[in-house]
């Protein structure tokens, strides 16, 4: 992964994030840093995953890549707020 893809992947994953919070019902204890952190986390993640399936290169739009990114940072989202309430 080359420096430009790892400064795409932070500003995809502030926007992941973001759409993850969204996706989770109810109201979340998690700041907005910890939600663009765990949004990176995911877009990371999700490349990888994608990458892993041969999904992450099409034409167009990387619907797929973009919908796995998003699931990974509801459940990212999710475990960190269960993990505050929990502390």
């Amino acid at each position: 992964m080359e420096i430009t893809g790892i400064i795409t992947a932070i500003i995809i994953g502030i926007v992941i994030g973001v759409l993850g919070r969204l996706v989770v019902p109810g109201r979340q204890r998690v700041g907005v840093l910890l939600t663009i952190a765990v949004g990176i986390v995911a877009a990371l993640i999700g490349t990888f995953i994608a990458a892993g399936l041969g999904v992450a290169s099409t034409a167009g739009v990387d619907w797929i890549e973009l919908l796995i990114q998003i699931g990974l940072a509801a459940v990212g989202v999710a475990a960190v707020d269960r993990a505050k309430v929990r502390a």
